[in-house]
């Protein structure tokens, strides 16, 4: 009979993935460097071939590391899923939750529901604030978990979501076309604004930024009222606006991250049971996994 594949171990494995690092890997999951180490090589023993090789100081998948990874996420997300339906703990209590007003927007219905279904005795406080300062509130204390948008810059997280940032304008606009490009974006410190600045310097487009906010929702507004061109997430799109290509006279922007982060100093059964349906309701890693291998 063949060897069964330890849940914990893979759940290792996929920290690693995500982060690149076996040392911010075993921040994650809180264990010693020497005990994920030790992980992965039972993990590479049960498979009876490497899953990892060295690139410089980061760790890199091998071909059959990336193949397992599809499956490591997805056992790992069952289990979890598992646990807690299956579990006789009626939780109680409060909770706090931060993220970003257009996540708020996209994500929190179906968070919100699947949680609620589970434990509905649970309080959860939603804070809206930009990514940096949910960071620091995290950090002092003042919340148990934040869906942030992630850089490198940030360090460890868990990475549960990843979409394209696109170009948006109104339907019905032609301010794509003005000289210099009229840009509707967050504060200065948005890593989507630095993105469209990246973006435009290297192409020579010259713009300024005509409405500026961390609310996406003024944002959204500049651009549906045909003022400005923004940029978005795939699944921020709405009616009424549409993406601006190469063929329109834009490059392509890259890829987002978005991360779930948890209280350093504060861990319970309830944050833990709110960060799995989170994971369970965001993750889109493993389904684009699952149709780029169809």
């Amino acid at each position: 009979m063949p060897a069964l594949l330890d849940v914990d171990q893979l759940r290792t494995f996929v920290a690693i993935a995500d982060t690149g690092s076996f040392t911010r890997a075993s921040e994650i999951v809180h264990k010693t460097q020497s005990a994920v180490s030790m992980q992965m090589k039972r993990l590479e023993e049960r498979l009876g071939k490497p899953i990892f090789m060295r690139d410089g100081r980061q760790s890199r998948l091998t071909e059959d590391g990336e193949r397992l990874l599809d499956y490591a996420r997805r056992i790992v997300k069952l289990s979890s899923e598992a646990l807690t339906a299956l579990s006789d703990v009626d939780l109680t209590g409060h909770v706090r939750l931060g993220l970003p007003d257009d996540y708020a927007d996209r994500y929190l219905p179906e968070i919100l529901a699947r949680f609620s279904r589970s434990n509905p005795r649970v309080e959860v406080t939603v804070v809206c604030e930009p990514t940096p300062d949910l960071v620091d509130s995290l950090n002092d204390g003042g919340l148990d978990l934040a869906i942030i948008t992630h850089t490198d810059r940030r360090g460890p997280a868990t990475i549960v979501r990843q979409e394209q940032l696109l170009w948006v304008t109104a339907s019905n606009a032609m301010v794509h076309e003005e000289d210099p490009l009229p840009l509707a974006l967050g504060r200065p410190t948005c890593a989507w604004r630095r993105a469209a600045f990246e973006r435009l310097e290297a192409v020579g487009r010259s713009h300024r930024v005509l409405y500026a906010s961390w609310n996406s929702t003024a944002v959204g507004a500049a651009v549906l009222a045909g003022l400005a061109v923004s940029v978005l997430p795939e699944s921020a799109i709405r009616p009424g606006m549409r993406v601006l290509g190469p063929s329109d006279g834009f490059p392509a922007l890259p890829s987002i991250k978005i991360a779930l982060l948890k209280n350093p100093h504060e861990t319970s059964t309830l944050i833990e049971a709110l960060a799995d349906h989170i994971v369970a309701s965001l993750d889109n890693l493993s389904d684009a996994a699952a149709l780029a291998a169809e």
